[in-house]
Formats: structure tokens, sequence, C-alpha cells
């Protein structure tokens, strides 16, 4: 069933290309969106960029499932937009993974930790920097096995080259796990496609 909430408090704007997580703190529950971009804003469109996007501010917005209460979060680890990243969450902590960053046209392989203590009165959240990140965009993400593995399907490397890899992730109290599994043997359909396209099914499957 489907439930519309109206957001108070600082909801953030209309974008694309973000994630949305689900944390767990303390008996509460909270939603975790992060990265995006959106048109530039009106007053600023011209008649050569009016078409053009920008990665928003590289805000966490944290939703109060209960209430729609929405609060927005700088923290000093994130100094740039992103959009197009991966999203993992376990508990009270999400995994930033990949991401495309519009200002730039990179795609560093950046990995942050952001962790989120739901605290009586105030969130309590903080971000590490962590190492042995993937260059990706735009992968597809299935669970397998337990409830914090999945593996990485395709994706994007670079503007013209698909990542034809997959990677196997797991979360737990330690932290993320990430090993390189081999791939399927990919159709000629797939293989010489540009583009990638598809999304999970169920555990250990996906559509492309």
């Amino acid at each position: 069933r489907c439930q519309e909430k109206e957001l108070v408090g600082e909801p953030p704007g209309p974008r694309y290309g973000h994630t949305i997580s689900v944390v767990h703190s303390r008996g509460k529950t909270a939603y975790v969106l992060f990265g995006g971009r959106s048109y530039i804003p009106s007053a600023e469109r011209t008649s050569e960029n009016w078409n053009s996007v920008v990665d928003c501010l590289p805000q966490i917005y944290l939703i109060d499932h209960e209430f729609g209460c929405c609060s927005a979060h700088f923290l000093p680890e994130l100094t740039d937009g992103q959009s197009f990243h991966l999203a993992l969450a376990r508990e009270n902590c999400v995994y930033f993974l990949g991401g495309h960053i519009a200002s730039t046209d990179c795609r560093p392989p950046r990995l942050f930790r952001l962790r989120v203590e739901l605290l009586l009165g105030s969130p309590l959240l903080s971000c590490d920097i962590l190492n042995d990140g993937l260059s990706i965009t735009s992968a597809i993400v299935t669970p397998i096995g337990s409830a914090h593995e999945y593996i990485i399907i395709g994706g994007y490397q670079s503007d013209s080259q698909k990542r034809m890899q997959c990677t196997y992730v797991a979360l737990d109290d330690d932290g993320i796990h990430m090993e390189p599994r081999d791939p399927p043997e990919w159709n000629s359909e797939i293989s010489q496609s540009r583009t990638w396209f598809g999304g999970s099914l169920e555990k250990g499957s996906a559509l492309l």
C-alpha cells in the first residue's frame, strides 16, 4: 500500500539520481536521502543552458518515519554533490559507493560510511571516508544469502565504458567487505550494447 505523507522542516527539493535508505537506531526508524542532481534554478537559466543540470548540495536529509519531520545536515567529509551512486544500509549505517560528480565529470572510487544515532531531541550524524571504493555508477544491486549480502552487477566506469564485472558485498558488525566475483557469460546483446538497463528482481536475480 502506498501512503503519502507531507514533509515538514527542511524537505529536499526535486531531484533525480539520488538514493533513499532506511536506518534503525534506538528503537526508531528514519530515512536517509543523499545525492542527486536537478535543473539549474530558473533565475539562472539562459537560452544556452536552460536544460542544464547540476549536482545538488552534498547534504544528508534525515526524514522521521513516524512524523515526516525532515532535517538537512552538512558533514565535512562530504564535499561534492554526486549522483547515480549505490547506497547499502545496515542498522544505523549507510554505505555510499561510487557515484558521478557532474561538476568535474568524474567517477572517483569513493566509499563513505554514514552513521546515524537517532537520539532523543536531535539526531547525531557522523561520516567516515573508507578505502577500497569502486568507480561505478548506475549499477544494479541484488540481495543474496543473508539479509546483508549483495551482488553488484553492471554499471559504468566511464561515459563510454560499461562495467562488466560483478562484485560481492557483505555488511556486518565490522563494516563492509567486497570481493570480485566471476561475471556470467554475457550474451552479445549485452556485451556489445553501450547501455545497461534493468533492476533487481529477488534474491540473486536481476532483469537486464
